[in-house]
């Protein structure tokens, strides 16, 4: 079992933050949210709980829905218009001002994704430092933010006439983060959403919302122009009137394929970009480094507990290798150390709520009962602490688990031989999710086969997959996803072309032949 010492406080002590909480009668903080431009209390208050013990480290207004209608009344009348008319070039410094704050307070933000997000100590320096790096990498939106010229000769019907195509925000953009990246999904989606000029409304996890409220401090500090941001701390069952409101003229989403699949039905005609669930597939092929394949694998399988859309799910390992590899991946797996997530010798910490390691344990038992064996793991060892799980499974049983049909977000992968490559793209191709894959090996033509009929969004090759900063775009197909994320890519999601067409006809601009 893991033995948590000290029981988890968040305790912030930089003057900029002290004005947007308070300290309860219990000795708990108690935050203000941003809403266009005041930090507010409401009546209701939400307990936020630490995964580490699950005690409750802070409290957050459960906002009304009438603080809330006029808060996106404000964006939608006023913010979106302030934000658009913020030079370009304004809008990248106060991006860029907002990294210098991130950098300057990192060890605060760190010490938030320990506590309210349970990640593991470096787990959380690196989220911090992504989250910095996007910031910088900003400018490079820009790529796809610009529009074309089409002249009119090319049609009989068009002469005398030139169209400019161009791109323009399209308003109030609604954001909704996941738990597993609670300050990275936020500056990323802010990032591409304000560099194009919408104005914002944010929505963070309920479990973890405390980062996404210092990130709005940060991001007034800067420079943000106040009436275009509102920081919406509410539950996720109460979105429904938000995400139909069609003041909200897009809705960018990481998060569940059955989250995104309710936000479609409630949302409406309007513009997504959603990055939903995953669980990728890995194949392992006869010429791979089973030693280094087994490294790289067990990575992606227990990094941040396995709570990433793009944590390994399913290995399919090629017959040749499948025994010295198999033998490898248990033994890096037994170097997995599990524990208080505050300790630096710490790998794994726990999962964010007690009913997802039901969950995984639930799954596991499933498995077993359709001929899984355990390699590795398969334990609870708290609350909401658990092993890396290895499941070995056959071919013909493998789809009838529920770890296969469904992404159960935990340390749990299931590893299955296969007799060549056609078999392995065709258990990967079986599953719901086309979030990523990944292939270790060294023929380039197998490699090439699989690349182009897996179907999924990325392909990673002899490495596992991520996401990093989005440097490369990423997003899925079938149940993982609508559109891309990653630096240039989304900007295509949440802006709209307009076409602006000249005539000059009778003119004599153009004498044609």
């Amino acid at each position: 079992m893991v033995d948590i010492k000290n029981k988890v406080k968040l305790e912030l002590t930089s003057d900029i933050f002290k004005e947007i909480y308070r300290i309860d009668e219990e000795g708990i903080p108690v935050f203000k949210t941003f809403l266009t431009g005041s930090w507010v209390e409401d009546q209701q208050y939400s307990n936020v709980k630490s995964p580490i013990d699950m005690s409750t480290i802070a409290r957050v207004p459960k906002l009304s829905f009438s603080r809330i209608d006029q808060a996106i009344e404000i964006l939608y009348r006023i913010g979106r218009w302030t934000i658009r008319n913020t030079p370009g070039a304004k809008r990248l410094k106060i991006l860029e001002k907002t990294a210098e704050l991130m950098d300057k307070y990192s060890e605060e933000l760190t010490q938030v994704l320990v506590a309210n997000a349970g990640k593991p100590l470096q787990a959380a320096k690196s989220e911090v430092h992504g989250s910095i790096e996007r910031l910088k990498e900003a400018a490079f939106d820009i790529r796809n933010l610009r529009g074309d010229y089409i002249p009119g000769d090319w049609s009989e019907e068009t002469l005398e006439t030139e169209a400019l195509v161009r791109r323009e925000p399209l308003g109030v953009v609604l954001i909704i983060t996941p738990f597993n990246y609670p300050l990275f999904d936020a500056v990323n989606k802010i990032a591409y959403t304000v560099f194009s000029g919408n104005a914002v409304a944010i929505k963070p996890a309920s479990a973890d919302p405390i980062p996404a409220i210092l990130l709005a401090k940060l991001l007034e500090k800067a420079g943000y122009p106040p009436n275009a941001l509102a920081v919406l701390t509410v539950p996720g069952r109460e979105m429904g009137k938000i995400v139909a409101d069609s003041r909200i003229a897009a809705v960018s989403l990481t998060g569940s394929s059955e989250t995104g699949e309710e936000v479609l039905r409630q949302g409406g005609i309007k513009h997504y970009i959603m990055e939903l669930g995953g669980g990728d597939p890995v194949i392992v092929m006869d010429d791979a480094d089973p030693k280094y394949a087994a490294e790289r694998i067990v990575r992606g399988i227990y990094s941040y507990s396995g709570q990433r859309c793009d944590a390994i799910k399913l290995i399919l390992v090629e017959e040749p290798v499948y025994d010295e590899f198999k033998k490898h991946i248990v033994e890096q797996l037994a170097k997995v150390k599990v524990g208080d997530p505050r300790d630096p010798k710490t790998d794994m910490g726990p999962l964010i709520d007690p009913s997802v390691a039901d969950e995984m344990m639930k799954a596991i038992e499933d498995a077993k009962a359709l001929g899984g064996k355990i390699l590795y793991g398969g334990k609870r060892l708290g609350e909401t602490y658990v092993e890396p799980t290895l499941i070995e499974m056959s071919k013909t049983n493998v789809k009838r688990a529920i770890l296969y049909w469904k992404e159960v977000f935990a340390p749990v992968s299931l590893l299955v031989k296969v007799n060549d490559i056609d078999e392995a793209i065709e258990l990967s191709n079986g599953r719901p999710y086309g979030l990523d894959a990944s292939i270790f090996g060294k023929d380039i033509s197998k490699i090439r086969k699989a690349i182009r009929l897996l179907e999924v969004g990325a392909v990673y090759i002899n490495d596992f997959p991520r996401h990093g900063i989005g440097y490369y775009p990423f997003g899925g197909r079938k149940r993982s996803g609508i559109g891309r994320e990653g630096i240039g890519y989304a900007i295509e999601y949440i802006t709209a072309y307009k076409t602006i067409v000249y005539n000059y006809k009778g003119a004599g601009v153009w004498e044609y032949f």
